[in-house]
């Protein structure tokens, strides 16, 4: 899989270094900085994502509050479909076009004119199939949609410089 370690430095917020490591290495340290459990559902779902959008530009933001690995058709932000956010003590499924989706279920959370997100308990809700439906509409109602015949790629595209804490405080 193609691998880019450098996204386009007018948004970034810190230099991202250049190192040895790839940037699934990278994208598996950071991940590495959140409570095991945590981790495990953040790498199932990110694992799932793969498997079902095998072709999709994958966009890595270690961001203040969260890391967020976003899933889309280029390296560009607003493109994005999909985004997994690593919180602490959670982890959410993302629609980033989902505001129009239809969720008969009601799973979806959010109210404004674009995201909506569903927190995920267990990677394995993604299987849900009411899940795969919204996972589906959000594909095709995507603006433009996931070239089935691309090579999958990882970018990370920032690293903030400044970090709330990756584990739970106590308390």
């Amino acid at each position: 899989m193609p691998e880019v370690a450098h996204g386009d430095r007018r948004h970034e917020h810190r230099h991202v270094p250049r190192m040895s490591c790839s940037p699934r290495n990278q994208l598996e340290a950071f991940l590495d900085r959140y409570e095991p459990a945590i981790t495990a559902r953040a790498r199932a779902s990110i694992a799932f994502l793969r498997k079902r959008l095998p072709t999709a530009t994958e966009l890595v933001y270690d961001n203040y509050n969260a890391l967020a690995i976003g899933f889309g058709p280029s390296d560009r932000a607003s493109e994005a479909i999909f985004s997994v956010a690593v919180y602490p003590r959670w982890v959410s499924l993302f629609f980033l076009q989902g505001a129009t989706l239809p969720d008969p279920a009601g799973l979806l959370r959010g109210d404004g004119k674009r995201v909506r997100h569903m927190v995920l308990n267990d990677a394995s809700e993604l299987q849900i199939p009411a899940v795969e439906a919204l996972i589906s509409a959000a594909l095709v109602a995507a603006k433009k949609p996931i070239d089935s015949t691309a090579k999958r790629s990882l970018v990370i595209k920032s690293v903030s410089a400044r970090q709330r804490p990756r584990r739970p405080t106590p308390g």
